[in-house]
């Protein structure tokens, strides 16, 4: 037992004289090239094979004595080296010329030469165990390196331990992204279910609600308080125009609160905004929620409106297929449950995207997937929203009307990349049916761009990547997409 209360292990003299790990190593331009000998040339054309190799071993002569026998070079002429020796033989060691003489004027000692070996050296257990880390490193010498190599092809313990090392040594480097995948928490709850299925799941069409609102809950543990009254910007179109509102972190969780409310109370939940006498349209709603609001909102926001999720979320699962088709009114107009909680995905990624912008948050678009389903819904919603544009004089008359459920003159919506896929509008009737044959534009968008238009946050003017065919069509279905964002 040594004095610390540590029990020696038997090889504590072994340990101590082992060699170490070596210290960090100079540059190449650190070096004093100067004092490095330099390798011997050889002599011009072949030597004899049973030539002499001359003694490296005998002492040298003082300087008023000759030369000895042994010191001398072998026969034969040999060139001149940088020093001014002799040149070498053929020998397996180079023959070194008289040095530079010392200041009494005697021979100065020369440095001694370079020798780097690979082979491994004998070193104790505790030694090379203790070695491991540095060897993961790339940070031991090649003996060392060796020894090491040689040892973990004999010892079952040390290699296990060097490959987790090796496997930490991955996640020292930092060139990849930090940010987690959006699809990990998908995944994760996948892996859980496979081994053991929920008694009752959640619902298909409700997991890209439960996905979004678990992500932006994520983003709000995160911020400090003083973040909840950072400045957020909400941006939308109305008619042909960009409009904004200016509120808070905090400001934006309310409103989404108050808007999920009309989830609530089609499925007979209690409404925030104490139901039946709130306003059903989404902007009135809003509006009513801030100016009922005596103290600007804070971070106390969250929990009503997480917990509100979660009950939406529960209640969706427990009542089966049927609630799906619930009807979920906005005011002037309405949707099945399942389009109103696809609805409000949507809405909790997008302000979710603002207020990451607003506390400088990495905040990556959702699933593909889920991304996928969020278009094809702004997509189903378009040729009612162009048909109401039409109604105004917003959008271009009707060219050719079908009868109900007949195919009509369409336009190719082309969406790439992330959750991308192909969808045909109708253009003249919100009953026709959008069909490749007669398609007569087309439009190619990127999905989160087209994302984008739908929430307002970018113009029609600057959404379209590619555009063909009939330049009204195309301009009409592109702001009838900017017509569905609202605040």
């Amino acid at each position: 037992m040594s004095g610390d209360g540590r029990e020696s292990e038997g090889g504590e003299e072994e340990v101590r004289g082992a060699r170490r790990i070596p210290g960090p190593r100079g540059a190449a331009d650190d070096l004093d090239l100067a004092s490095v000998p330099l390798p011997p040339l050889p002599p011009p054309g072949g030597t004899a094979p049973d030539e002499a190799v001359p003694e490296q071993s005998a002492p040298k002569p003082e300087r008023d004595e000759p030369d000895s026998p042994a010191a001398e070079p072998a026969p034969g002429p040999g060139p001149e080296v940088a020093d001014g020796g002799p040149g070498a033989g053929t020998g397996a060691e180079p023959v070194q010329g008289p040095g530079p003489e010392s200041a009494d004027g005697g021979p100065e000692a020369r440095p001694p030469e370079l020798f780097v070996s690979s082979a491994p050296v004998d070193l104790p257990h505790q030694v090379l165990k203790a070695l491991l880390g540095a060897w993961a490193l790339s940070a031991c010498s090649a003996e060392e390196t060796a020894a090491v190599e040689d040892h973990l092809t004999g010892c079952a313990p040390c290699a296990d331990e060097a490959l987790r090392l090796r496997d930490a040594v991955g996640l020292l480097h930092t060139d990849g992204s930090l940010d987690l995948d959006p699809t990990l928490r998908t995944r994760v709850l996948d892996g859980c279910f496979g081994r053991r299925p929920a008694r009752i799941p959640v619902p298909e069409w409700a997991a890209p609600y439960d996905a979004e609102t678990a992500r932006l809950d994520a983003l709000l543990r995160d911020i400090g308080d003083s973040e909840w009254h950072a400045p957020v910007r909400l941006q939308w179109f109305e008619e042909e125009r960009q409009v904004s509102r200016r509120t808070t972190v905090a400001g934006v969780i309310g409103h989404l609160m108050a808007v999920d409310g009309l989830l609530s109370a089609a499925l007979g939940l209690d409404d925030p905004l104490d139901g039946g006498k709130a306003p059903l349209d989404p902007t009135e709603r809003t509006e009513t929620y801030w100016s009922a609001t005596r103290r600007p909102p804070t971070r106390a926001v969250r929990e009503p409106w997480r917990a509100q999720s979660h009950e939406l979320i529960r209640t969706a699962s427990f009542a089966g297929r049927n609630v799906a088709e619930t009807s979920v009114s906005y005011g002037t107009f309405a949707l099945p449950l399942q389009d109103a909680a696809l609805d409000r995905a949507f809405e909790c990624w997008v302000h979710g995207g603002d207020i990451a912008d607003a506390v400088d948050y990495p905040y990556p678009a959702p699933s593909a997937a889920h991304l996928h389903r969020m278009i094809d819904l702004a997509a189903r919603m378009l040729p009612g929203a162009l048909a109401g544009r039409r109604g105004t004089g917003l959008a271009g008359p009707a060219k050719d009307l079908v009868p109900a459920g007949a195919p009509g003159r369409s336009l190719h919506l082309e969406i790439e990349g992330h959750g991308g896929g192909d969808w045909y509008i109708a253009l003249d009737s919100p009953a026709a049916v959008g069909a490749p044959e007669r398609a007569v534009a087309q439009v190619a968008l990127d999905g989160v761009e087209f994302c984008r238009l739908v929430a307002g946050h970018i113009s029609p003017v600057e959404a379209a990547a590619g555009q063909e065919g009939d330049r009204e069509a195309i301009r009409d279905v592109l702001f009838a997409a900017a017509s569905l964002s609202r605040l």
